[in-house]
């Protein structure tokens, strides 16, 4: 989680919501390590999860990771929840919950649904105090 933290420092320095994602490989090493790139790419879909998933995949040279992990700073969106499942991701650490935009614990519960592709393991709360103090200096100042 310290290097998903760190990904999200460096997405809040180039004015990016401060969300990072890291996904372990089966040998427990580092594969994929991004934050989030919304605005800089102009793509709404460059949430930290995704881009970490395009590597991961890159790098596995298959769509599926189902002996790899995903370590993310905030809890998974709808969007990136329903990514993670087809991507067949084994376990899911988030650190801050969302519910105003979750998907996992709140909102739509992706994993929780009977269509649900694939249910990782998930554990929350890893780090949060620091997940959500980025969070809370990252909006405060774009309230500045």
């Amino acid at each position: 989680m310290k290097l998903a933290l760190e990904q999200a420092r460096t997405a809040a320095d180039r004015g990016e919501v401060p969300v990072g994602a890291v996904i372990i490989g089966p040998d427990g090493r580092v594969v994929a390590a991004a934050g989030n790139r919304t605005r800089e790419l102009r793509d709404p879909t460059a949430h930290a999860e995704i881009l970490a998933l395009r590597a991961a995949c890159q790098s596995a040279g298959s769509e599926r990771l189902p002996d790899h992990d995903l370590y993310v700073t905030l809890e998974p969106c709808a969007m990136c929840a329903a990514a993670l499942a087809a991507a067949r991701i084994r376990r899911v650490y988030y650190g801050a919950s969302d519910p105003k935009s979750g998907g996992v614990a709140h909102g739509a519960r992706v994993f929780s649904h009977p269509q649900a592709h694939h249910r990782p393991e998930v554990y929350d709360g890893i780090a949060a105090d620091e997940a959500i103090a980025l969070l809370k200096q990252f909006f405060a100042a774009q309230r500045d």
